[in-house]
């Protein structure tokens, strides 16, 4: 197959003359070709494999480009790039690589073109495009990628044993691509990484968790992420959401599957658009409470009291091992989860203002995430009950926006400040500040006074009175 009539780039046209001039042949390889032939939009990144060095034929395309690229060589790695037209280009050398059993880091020696599709991780990313003169624009398929790509599955080159042996992380990249481009691995090479599942100890915990945020990140993530509870991966790596597998029955009482429940929140959560990768991580962590919690009543049945406390506590030891950031995303994931069941708590006409207005204060700016979760927990398979759950949501939803158009709770800022009292009762600072600012907080949240400063201020007065203040 020939694809030169949809090669339109100019860049490759340049690369092919820059060869030419050094005597190297050159091919478009990976992830470019397979989305081309896919029909994708053409990625940004693009990866130019060369018979020779890579540096070398990069300094040759940045000369013959105006204006000249600047270019970024990797010595370690025998790579170079260079960005041309909001694209990133990457030069590097055909190899062959071998593998020690303790580490993926390969041992790199200069190979064929043949050598270097071989170490390719599937078929599908093993398609070549020539650049050169004497057959520019055809498609070299050893392995049968380009059956694979209209079969839509996902194989190794060769042995897949030895393929996830060495470098472990192409089990996590398997399961990112089938949950991204929702392809089927191959039954021989899934079976595979059910083999070598334990192997993904070598890989460092920040790759893993990379290519689980593709995971999330993917159209439906519940494709990813039940391919790694059947590989075996997840309960490697996050053995609290497949603790949630499972359901139990006592005297005629049984719970939902709370692990599959997860998988369809996530799914739900990621159909919202511009949702940040922390809301699907939220949507993933918000039940993992419940084993620790699950309690069975009699006359009641099952009962998962405080989980949404306990998972909460949870989310800092997870973070550490997985080595996310502990600042203001974990903060975030906390604070969604230790509220999760505050809306519902809400539904209903017999629900005072006072409660709503601490829910607009306890959540602040993401208040409209917390009731996306809320809507997103709903995973009944009743129609009409789950209309009857969103309505009830969407109506607390217009009560809390016009207290919020009324009160302006939402981030709230005391209209009494420490220095106001301080200045007022000519006191230094002291407990009693604290206990007046609790009391004028409490006093709006509960709507018994506005929220402003001339009201504030006359029962701060009464405040320190009652404390033994005066009024200079």
């Amino acid at each position: 197959m020939n694809l030169s009539s949809i090669f339109h780039q100019k860049i490759f046209r340049i690369v092919s003359i820059s060869s030419q001039r050094i005597k190297q042949k050159s091919y478009v390889i990976g992830g470019y070709v397979r989305d081309l032939l896919i029909g994708k939009m053409e990625s940004k990144d693009l990866d130019i494999l060369t018979i020779g060095e890579g540096i070398r034929l990069a300094k040759e395309v940045s000369k013959t480009l105006i204006p000249s690229p600047k270019i970024r060589i990797f010595k370690r790695f025998g790579t170079a790039m260079l960005e041309y037209n909001n694209q990133r280009i990457e030069f590097v050398g055909s190899r062959k690589e071998s593998y020690s059993f303790s580490s993926r880091n390969p041992i790199i020696k200069l190979g064929s073109l043949q050598d270097d599709q071989n170490r390719r991780d599937f078929t599908i990313n093993a398609l070549a495009i020539s650049l050169n003169r004497n057959n520019y624009g055809e498609l070299i398929d050893p392995f049968g990628g380009l059956s694979d790509l209209k079969k839509k599955i996902l194989r190794t080159p060769l042995d897949a044993n030895i393929t996830y042996s060495d470098d472990p992380l192409r089990m996590m990249r398997a399961i990112r691509f089938a949950s991204q481009l929702q392809f089927e691995i191959e039954k021989n090479s899934f079976q595979s990484i059910q083999k070598n599942k334990n192997r993904i100890s070598i890989v460092s915990i920040e790759r893993i968790v990379e290519e689980f945020n593709k995971i999330l990140l993917s159209e439906k993530p519940s494709v990813g992420l039940l391919l790694l509870y059947k590989s075996g991966l997840l309960s490697i790596i996050l053995p609290e959401l497949t603790l949630l597998k499972g359901i139990e029955e006592k005297n005629g009482y049984k719970h939902k599957d709370n692990f599959y429940h997860t998988l369809q929140v996530v799914d739900n959560i990621s159909k919202e658009k511009n949702n940040s990768i922390w809301l699907r991580w939220v949507a993933l962590f918000h039940d993992i409470g419940k084993t620790f919690t699950k309690k069975f009543i009699p006359e009641i049945g099952w009962s998962f009291h405080a989980h949404e406390f306990v998972g909460a506590k949870m989310i800092p030891s997870i973070f550490q091992r997985l080595k996310l950031p502990k600042s203001s995303s974990m903060k975030y994931i906390q604070k969604m989860i230790q509220f999760s069941y505050r809306p519902i708590a809400l539904i209903g006409n017999n629900t005072n203002d006072s409660a709503i207005r601490r829910l607009l204060f306890d959540v602040g700016n993401d208040l409209e995430d917390l009731m996306k979760l809320c809507i997103a927990d709903i995973t009944t398979n009743n129609v009409e009950r789950k209309n009857k759950y969103k309505k009830n949501i969407y109506i607390l939803m217009e009560r809390i926006r016009k207290l919020e158009e009324k009160d302006r709770i939402q981030n709230w800022k005391s209209p009494i400040s420490g220095n106001d009292i301080m200045k007022v009762f000519q006191i230094d600072p002291c407990k009693k500040i604290g206990i007046i600012k609790d009391f004028i907080k409490d006093a709006i949240l509960e709507g018994k006074i506005s929220n402003n400063f001339r009201s504030a201020y006359f029962i701060m007065l009464k405040k320190g009175k009652e404390l033994g203040l005066k009024k200079k």
